[in-house]
């Protein structure tokens, strides 16, 4: 063998070490890569999941803090894929009132109510927070009455030194309800049973293939009364009525706005202009930025979902699984809502 040969297998070894040796680094490279890619679209999924529970960003001039309580009050989604925009969020405002009570230049707040009410739970939480804002600043909050103000709603407002509600508003529904389905009859025709093992008499209490007894529903009705005297209690304080006056009001009845204006329950009738400007003349200033928190971090996403299922037609057992889920579930409502 001579030396030309000699030194092409030498080149020839280099040469395919050299291209095992690249081809090797290539593909550890090429999954490095890969390995990050995917946690970073991980993590931005999660970010873009979890962005509905972020901070608010308040302005820097001084402002008025808008609170929308639009919709059905209730826990906010787990998911904020599942929520529709503009839906009210309730972590969020709890949130939004912490901010607002640590910001120097939050002069206010403004709630605009559209809802027909919702949770006892969300819903006293949400008048406790409030308080505990006028408490802690000593600023004002004004509310104002869209379409209805209703139950929950109006609970809510109780919280408001100054209440405006537009003329063509309805609230009230001063009340508790409790809703429950019995689907017993039906079960008896299609040939089902529930059986439920218990610890006592009362503990499958509203179940729907269950008659209830007369304990069971003294029983679901005592806790009705009790949020119902909490109701009476919030409006007797926040409207400056003794309380054998607000039970005379509070049978669970709408008022139109001049009815409720002349019932003491609210204190004008007005645009939502004309609160602002009110607003402004007793600050004594002449404007004022009024800032609303997006209600949802998903943005797009969460418009386009909403619009997609509301093409979806729901089949009658669809309809009456909702019922039975949502509007049946024996939930202490502050409520005047419909089923849909």
């Amino acid at each position: 063998m001579n030396k030309k040969q000699i030194i092409g297998i030498v080149v020839a070894g280099v040469v395919f070490i050299a291209v095992c040796v690249t081809g090797i680094f290539s593909n550890v490279l090429s999954e490095n890569l890969r390995v990050q890619q995917t946690q970073s679209q991980s993590e931005w999924f999660t970010s873009l999941m979890n962005a509905s529970e972020s901070e608010v960003s308040l302005p820097v001039e001084d402002f008025i803090g808008v609170v929308n309580i639009v919709g059905e009050i209730q826990a906010s989604s787990n998911s904020g894929l599942s929520s529709s925009s503009g839906e009210y969020d309730h972590d969020l405002y709890m949130n939004y009132i912490d901010q607002m009570m640590e910001a120097d230049n939050n002069k206010g707040i403004l709630l605009y109510v559209d809802s027909p009410g919702g949770t006892v739970y969300e819903s006293d939480e949400l008048y406790l927070k409030l308080m505990e804002y006028k408490k802690t600043t000593g600023r004002p909050i004004y509310a104002y009455f869209a379409t209805e103000a209703c139950s929950g709603g109006y609970y809510i407002s109780m919280a408001a030194d100054k209440i405006y509600a537009n003329r063509n508003c309805w609230t009230g529904s001063i009340g508790v309800i409790i809703s429950l389905v019995n689907c017993k009859e039906l079960y008896d025709k299609i040939g089902l049973k529930e059986i439920d093992i218990t610890s006592g008499d009362n503990k499958a209490m509203g179940s729907a293939g269950l008659d209830m007894t007369k304990e069971q529903q003294d029983i679901l009705q005592s806790l009705v009364d009790e949020c119902y005297d909490q109701f009476v209690d919030i409006v007797s304080d926040g409207r400056n009525m003794d309380k054998k006056t607000v039970k005379k009001l509070a049978d669970g009845r709408l008022y139109s706005a001049k009815q409720a204006m002349d019932n003491g329950l609210v204190d004008a009738i007005g645009s939502l202009e004309e609160e602002k400007g009110m607003i402004l003349e007793e600050l004594g200033i002449n404007d004022i930025t009024w800032f609303e928190p997006e209600s949802n971090g998903l943005g797009i996403f969460s418009s386009l979902l909403g619009i997609a299922d509301s093409f979806r037609s729901k089949s009658e057992i669809d309809l009456a699984a909702d019922i039975m889920e949502n509007k049946g579930n024996g939930v202490l409502m502050y409520y005047a809502g419909k089923y849909e």
